[in-house]
């Protein structure tokens, strides 16, 4: 006879189950309609369920992108840190975590558009209509960078490491949309020694 316990346990994951399957599936319509596009019934539809069952799990469809970006940063936010855990020298630190950063999202370019809410409809300065859960994602964004400004401040103190950390992160995102788009074949370079070697550069400038 299955106890209260192995009971509770087995419905949360089950309810785990369909909640990570609706996320999924509104990627897949995020990515096909844009956020403002996109519909409870066209997520309900592609996942599989009725749409009065998705309300079970999220109010809204912002809500939805809400919990994957979450989980997307909460991923990119351990790679980060991973990747500078055991370094004792800053310097190569910083470059670690970097890359890792790089590296994240050159790997999983869904997961930049929708760090970027490039979903919504374009580049452009959107955010989701409520301010706390927008404050939220921006921390969580900016705990994804913090091993990289903790080394840069080992180095230079804390506000050149801010301002080398929102550098890095601008010149990231650029060679990613680069890169995605293909416009960097035009010159014939990857994107990846050009990252490393502009966090390299960056060091080497602000000594």
């Amino acid at each position: 006879m299955m106890t209260d316990a192995a009971r509770a346990e087995r419905l949360g994951a089950v309810t785990e189950a369909k909640r990570t399957l609706i996320l999924e599936a509104a990627l897949r319509v995020f990515a096909r309609d844009g956020l403002r596009g996109a519909g409870i019934r066209a997520i309900a539809k592609e996942a599989g369920y009725a749409p009065g069952a998705i309300y079970a799990y999220f109010p809204s469809k912002e809500h939805i992108y809400a919990a994957a970006l979450r989980e997307s940063l909460t991923r990119l936010r351990a790679a980060t840190e991973a990747a500078a855990s055991g370094i004792d020298d800053p310097a190569p630190r910083y470059v670690a975590a970097g890359l890792a950063f790089f590296d994240f999202y050159d790997e999983n370019p869904r997961e930049l558009d929708l760090g970027f809410y490039l979903f919504a409809g374009g580049i452009a300065p959107r955010g989701l209509s409520d301010d706390e859960t927008n404050r939220e994602l921006n921390d969580a964004l900016l705990a994804t960078l913090q091993p990289m400004c903790d080394a840069a401040s080992g180095l230079f103190g804390p506000d050149e490491a801010t301002r080398l950390t929102a550098e890095a992160f601008a010149h990231a995102a650029g060679l990613l949309l680069l890169r995605h788009t293909r416009r960097l074949q035009l010159f014939r370079l990857e994107a990846r020694p050009l990252m490393e070697r502009y966090l390299g550069d960056q060091l080497s400038h602000a000594r």
